[in-house]
Protein backbone atom coordinates (compact mmCIF):
# COMPACT_ATOMS: atom_id res chain seq x y z
CA UNK A 1 0.00 0.00 0.00
CA UNK A 2 1.22 3.56 -1.16
CA UNK A 3 0.30 6.29 1.91
CA UNK A 4 1.24 10.01 0.50
CA UNK A 5 3.06 12.26 3.38
CA UNK A 6 1.11 15.55 3.66
CA UNK A 7 1.80 18.33 6.23
CA UNK A 8 0.05 21.60 6.37
CA UNK A 9 2.04 25.17 6.13
CA UNK A 10 1.30 27.77 8.17
CA UNK A 11 1.13 31.10 7.22
CA UNK A 12 3.73 31.71 9.19
CA UNK A 13 5.75 28.88 8.92
CA UNK A 14 8.77 29.62 6.81
CA UNK A 15 9.17 27.26 4.07
CA UNK A 16 12.36 25.95 4.26
CA UNK A 17 10.83 24.53 7.72
CA UNK A 18 7.60 23.18 6.09
CA UNK A 19 10.22 21.24 3.61
CA UNK A 20 12.26 19.99 6.72
CA UNK A 21 9.62 18.58 8.14
CA UNK A 22 8.04 16.77 5.03
CA UNK A 23 11.42 15.51 4.29
CA UNK A 24 11.15 14.07 7.75
CA UNK A 25 8.30 12.96 7.61
CA UNK A 26 9.23 10.95 4.24
CA UNK A 27 12.03 9.47 5.44
CA UNK A 28 10.16 7.86 8.53
CA UNK A 29 7.28 6.84 6.60
CA UNK A 30 9.70 5.17 4.19
CA UNK A 31 8.72 5.86 0.95
CA UNK A 32 11.75 6.33 -0.52
CA UNK A 33 13.14 3.62 0.14
CA UNK A 34 9.57 1.47 -0.74
CA UNK A 35 9.74 3.39 -4.30
CA UNK A 36 13.49 2.43 -4.97
CA UNK A 37 12.78 -0.83 -3.98
CA UNK A 38 9.82 -1.43 -6.96
CA UNK A 39 12.00 0.66 -9.34
CA UNK A 40 12.74 -2.23 -11.29
CA UNK A 41 10.94 -5.39 -11.27
CA UNK A 42 12.54 -7.96 -9.37
CA UNK A 43 12.07 -11.87 -10.23
CA UNK A 44 10.64 -13.35 -6.92
CA UNK A 45 13.97 -16.02 -6.96
CA UNK A 46 16.32 -13.23 -7.06
CA UNK A 47 14.32 -11.61 -4.20
CA UNK A 48 14.85 -14.80 -2.39
CA UNK A 49 18.59 -15.19 -3.03
CA UNK A 50 19.05 -11.80 -2.09
CA UNK A 51 17.03 -12.56 1.31
CA UNK A 52 18.85 -15.95 2.15
CA UNK A 53 22.15 -13.88 1.30
CA UNK A 54 21.41 -11.31 4.01
CA UNK A 55 20.41 -13.94 6.61
CA UNK A 56 23.86 -15.60 5.51
CA UNK A 57 25.23 -12.59 6.57
CA UNK A 58 23.58 -12.10 9.92
CA UNK A 59 24.21 -15.52 11.28
CA UNK A 60 27.73 -14.73 10.18
CA UNK A 61 28.41 -11.45 11.64
CA UNK A 62 26.46 -12.90 15.22
CA UNK A 63 28.84 -15.89 15.44
CA UNK A 64 31.79 -13.94 14.62
CA UNK A 65 30.63 -11.88 17.86
CA UNK A 66 29.90 -14.79 19.94
CA UNK A 67 33.27 -15.87 19.46
CA UNK A 68 34.77 -12.93 20.61
CA UNK A 69 33.23 -12.71 23.64
CA UNK A 70 35.15 -15.58 25.90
Amino acid sequence: MISLAHIIVDDNEALEKAIKRFKRMVEKEGIIREYKKREYYEKPSTILNRKKKAMQRKLLKKTRKGKSDF
